[in-house]
């Protein structure tokens, strides 16, 4: 009897160990290809001692610097951005974020707004896979699941994912365990340059009306602050492209209006900021580069300084350390960048 309950228990184990390999092996490794899915999961790393959160989609996570407000303003924060992050999903990542550190400032991109329900699963992917499993990565995979998806291939993504056989690659191999850390506290930099050239003029819609859900959700992230006693901004990123509709900034102005909320529109602000869509963008006016997002982040600063008081915490010995270690890391990282651009014959604008 005993010996048939070990061979049980031992054929278990293994069944366990080559399911969990299998998985492993399977799940997508966000190294080389499609970066960004690896934002959500290196925040658990650099939790803590963060002044500033900032929320959305791809408008904060190549837009802002969190060195560059180090460096001169000694502001600490982290970008929980990722692609096309939707209203409800920033609400869990604030959410989540809570579990692990409360913030004096929450910075919120609107863009999302214009998404009234769940979208793809391939975005979704990108944003829920790589949260920590707890009650509010639940709530938030309910929120955001398409028709087509299931909580079960949340739970087990090898059910989803059990079919990537034909599209392994070395990527799957040398990452299966851990991967390279991409960001600098979220942001994912870029020094190549691609000027903006003619901007399509914006399609009219039959319906400018910001859906309920949205506003729901932003109901809850404006809630959760005034709970923990942190000040909420709303802002809309510099781009050239998608566009950002007058009907839409009315809406979040207003709603801004309402509740006594700041209300950012940065498209508004370029020579303020000093942004040069012929310099500090790398894909025509969509995202800005290295150059402007160390623009937008000292105009920022400045901003969070004197309108929020977030403090100057450089005189933290222990936390300047750390800094350090990331600075080293953001210079390395510009370095590797240029090279490769040099290599490939490129020409980079950053100045």
């Amino acid at each position: 009897m005993k010996k048939r309950i070990v061979k049980i228990v031992i054929c278990v184990v293994l069944l366990a160990a080559t399911v969990f390999m299998l998985q492993k092996l399977l799940v997508p490794k966000y190294a080389t290809t499609n970066e960004e899915g690896i934002l959500s999961s290196e925040y658990y790393a650099n939790a803590g001692n963060n002044d500033v959160l900032f929320i959305g989609d791809c408008e904060v996570y190549t837009n802002f610097s969190p060195v560059k407000l180090w460096r001169d303003y000694g502001i600490t924060s982290y970008i929980r951005g990722t692609p096309q992050q939707l209203t409800w999903q920033s609400y869990y990542l604030l959410e989540d974020t809570l579990r692990y550190e409360t913030p004096k400032v929450v910075v919120f991109n609107v863009l999302a707004m214009k998404y009234a329900e769940p979208q793809n699963e391939a975005y979704n992917r990108l944003t829920l896979d790589g949260m920590k499993w707890s009650k509010t990565k639940l709530d938030a995979v309910k929120a955001s699941m398409t028709d087509e998806e299931t909580v079960a291939s949340y739970i087990f993504p090898l059910l989803r994912f059990h079919s990537r056989w034909n599209e392994l690659s070395s990527e799957d191999i040398n990452y299966l365990f851990k991967t390279e850390k991409l960001s600098h506290n979220g942001y994912l930099m870029r020094v190549d340059a691609k000027p903006a050239g003619q901007v399509p003029d914006p399609v009219p819609l039959p319906d400018y009306t910001i859906g309920p859900k949205c506003w729901e959700y932003l109901d809850k992230i404006r809630e959760t602050c005034d709970q923990k006693g942190i000040k909420l901004v709303l802002i809309k990123a510099p781009s050239l492209y998608p566009a950002w509709y007058d009907q839409w900034d009315k809406q979040v102005a207003d709603y801004a209006a309402k509740y006594g909320l700041e209300y950012i529109n940065f498209y508004a602000l370029a020579d303020e900021t000093g942004i040069d869509y012929n310099t500090d963008t790398y894909d025509a006016g969509l995202h800005l580069n290295l150059s402007g997002a160390e623009k937008l982040s000292a105009w920022f600063g400045k901003y969070l300084k004197e309108k929020c008081g977030v403090e100057d915490r450089r005189s933290d010995a222990a936390l300047a350390a750390k800094w350090a270690e990331r600075e080293e890391f953001y210079e390395f990282m510009k370095e590797a960048q240029y090279k490769q651009l040099r290599e490939e014959g490129a020409v980079t604008r950053y100045k």
